[in-house]
């Protein structure tokens, strides 16, 4: 621990009246959640997953591309190269997974290199829907200038193809359905002029918009595959090959909405948005509530996946201890980073 500024002032002096005096009195840690790793959660598991995955993805399109070859399916080589847009997806998430826990305790990011995440996870949003476009004008050339189908041996590859991606989001599955929860509490009080806590809760369980971004794809891929047996399976026996284009539209519509909503979501993080406006509020109220306090500034963020950033600035004119605000914000909800900054106000003055 770094050693106190002296304030001049007595250390039984309330924190509240030493900011109120105008005086510093900084205690701080070497290592809080600005620069340290438990800004971040670990990632390790969702690292491997996504390395299985896109190991998975990569061997069933090699295996494609021979037999194709060797067996001169056009069929079974098509999707062996479409299969390659999935590993890149999976390559793509899995690097930002690996970049990010290279950058874990780099000083140059404030809040940890958690955004990335999001970033990748946007990029392949935004892929997503790139591919949906590219299925539906091939969908709309097959209905003006249909092909004769080979019913058979698109059978093999669709249900070849379906097997392999639900195989791979099984294996992403459990990081995406599942938070992580993390036993690191820290707390570190830093009081300046006008009085600062920063406070650290580890349980809260994350979204990771990567890991969605790469389950999506593969998802996607399986969608795809799964409407294309039905397609086919209704040619074979009907003889309605329209069938087929018609679902690749559809198809392709589910996976842009898909992908729409992904990059919102990431969006909103990758900006600062507000990432809930209830819990706001409820920070709001629950500073509102301790005697004449007012909120008169706040601030709640997303700096990295599931982790949440809070600031709060009040005026009292009676303020009261530090810790009594911090702990009325953290009681009810889950903040990984706060910071309070009290104001002093005349009794008889608008707040």
């Amino acid at each position: 621990m770094e050693p106190a500024v002296s304030s001049g002032l007595q250390d039984d002096t309330p924190v509240a009246s030493r900011a109120a005096a105008g005086y510093v009195d900084a205690m701080s840690e070497k290592h809080d959640c600005a620069h340290a790793e438990d800004c971040l959660p670990d990632y390790s598991g969702n690292e491997r997953r996504t390395w299985l995955a896109a190991g998975l993805n990569f061997l069933a399109m090699i295996a494609e591309l021979v037999v194709g070859y060797w067996a001169g399916s056009m069929a079974l080589t098509a999707d062996g190269w479409h299969m390659a847009n999935d590993v890149g997806a999976l390559t793509l998430a899995a690097l930002a997974y690996w970049w990010v826990r290279r950058q874990r305790g780099n000083r140059k990011y404030s809040f940890g290199a958690g955004k990335a995440l999001s970033l990748a996870g946007y990029t392949n949003a935004i892929l997503l829907g790139v591919v949906g476009v590219l299925m539906i004008v091939q969908s709309i050339e097959r209905m003006v200038n249909p092909v004769e189908i080979k019913y058979d041996s698109a059978l093999i590859v669709a249900i070849v193809g379906l097997v392999v991606n639900l195989g791979s989001a099984l294996v992403l599955g459990h990081g995406h359905h599942h938070g992580h929860s993390h036993d690191h509490d820290h707390e570190h009080d830093h009081s300046h002029d006008h009085g600062h806590d920063h406070s650290h809760d580890h349980d809260e369980p994350h979204v990771d918009h990567n890991l969605r971004a790469a389950y999506l794809h593969l998802m996607a891929d399986a969608l795809t595959s799964f409407t294309a047996i039905i397609a086919l399976l209704v040619g074979r026996f009907t003889g309605f090959g329209l069938l087929d284009p018609i679902m690749g539209v559809v198809g392709a519509l589910v996976i842009m909405w898909w992908g729409w909503g992904l990059a919102r979501s990431a969006a909103s993080q990758l900006l600062d948005k507000t990432p809930n406006t209830e819990l706001a509020t409820a920070i709001r109220e629950q500073v509102e509530a301790l005697d004449d306090a007012k909120v008169h500034d706040l601030h709640v963020w997303e700096f990295s996946p599931g982790r949440y950033g809070c600031i709060v600035s009040l005026k009292a004119a009676n303020p009261r201890e530090l810790d009594d605000y911090r702990k009325a914000i953290l009681k009810d909800t889950k903040i990984h980073h706060l910071t309070v900054e009290i104001a002093p106000a005349e009794a008889n003055s608008p707040q």
